[in-house]
């Protein structure tokens, strides 16, 4: 595990790519430190968010482009790692906490539009057929349909020493008794690591608390269920066309190794969300007719036919 106090270089928005953004937050963001919103870029409309069984969803259009839009809500930097699809949207990589994502300044929005080609272009999210998508190309489909932001604050610098005066009318201490305080310090200390890594194994009941727990069991069992119930294709996200979007680096000190936020919002079609009752009472779809002002037939129907 990498240590706590670390520095890593990251991706910090443009002057001209991300603007400070003051005004109220848009409807359907979802979020406490920032708010995420998914924006349908052929429209320009935010998407909805549907709250169903403790998940967010949105619906796509295949085909439509889309952005995963960003605004940090605090009024101090913080580090957005981006997933779609289990993939991180700057490196490639299988998402993980650890990697590199978007810095925002306080108050800061940005749209992210794609896959990160370069510090000048992104290749397009757009919604398509699963086996399609830009994960499951690459040989990674378990996780297709999922956007996910984790969320870290940034590490406060120390504050500055304060000096204090010695008291009057006692004596400073000499170098040989500073010497002494420091060595059994020091002892002190190597006997306090050595009981740390003499620590025991864990024993059976540990490595039982490292089981899968009830959420990850219900949240798989969910995701099969939603597999199941899907009248069409599930949809996946893309590797789209080249577009400008520039970037620049910077460096940022996570002040956990834990996100302070983590945030999940999956998608699929509007027709697989009104199947799995996520959109509620949401009447189908009409399918156009090809010839609306045609004559009704003029024979004979058939009867009835009697149970």
């Amino acid at each position: 595990m990498k240590p706590l106090a670390y520095r890593t270089a990251h991706l910090a928005l443009s002057a001209l790519a991300a603007l400070a953004f003051l005004g109220t937050p848009p409807a359907h963001a979802v979020g406490r430190l920032t708010d995420i919103n998914v924006i349908d870029r052929d429209s320009g409309a935010t998407l909805p968010v549907y709250r169903h069984r403790g998940d967010y969803w949105v619906a796509g259009r295949p085909g439509g482009r889309y952005a995963v839009s960003v605004r940090n809500a605090s009024g101090e930097r913080v580090l957005g790692v981006i997933s779609v699809d289990g993939v991180n949207v700057v490196s490639g990589e299988t998402a993980s906490w650890e990697q590199t994502g978007y810095v925002l300044s306080p108050w800061q929005s940005f749209d992210i539009t794609g896959w990160r080609k370069s510090d000048a272009e992104v290749a397009a999210f757009h919604f398509t057929a699963s086996q399609a998508s830009y994960a499951a190309r690459t040989g990674r489909p378990d996780h297709v349909g999922v956007i996910g932001v984790a969320v870290f604050r940034e590490k406060l610098p120390p504050p500055p020493p304060v000096s204090v005066p010695y008291p009057p009318g006692r004596a400073l201490p000499d170098a040989n008794e500073s010497a002494a305080a420091q060595e059994r310090s020091t002892l002190a200390g190597s006997a306090a690591a050595a009981t740390a890594k003499a620590a025991p194994a864990p024993g059976p009941a540990a490595a039982e608390s490292r089981a899968e727990s009830p959420q990850g069991a219900g949240a798989r069992s969910r995701d099969e269920a939603v597999a199941r119930a899907a009248p069409a294709a599930r949809l996946g996200t893309g590797h789209g066309e080249r577009e400008s979007s520039r970037v620049a680096h910077t460096t940022f000190e996570r002040r956990s190794h834990r996100p302070d936020e983590l945030i999940r919002i999956r998608y699929d079609s509007f027709e697989n969300l009104v199947a799995l009752g996520v959109i509620p009472g949401a009447a189908p779809q009409r399918q156009p007719n090809p010839f609306p002002d045609a004559p009704l037939s003029r024979y004979v129907p058939d009867p009835p036919v009697y149970r």
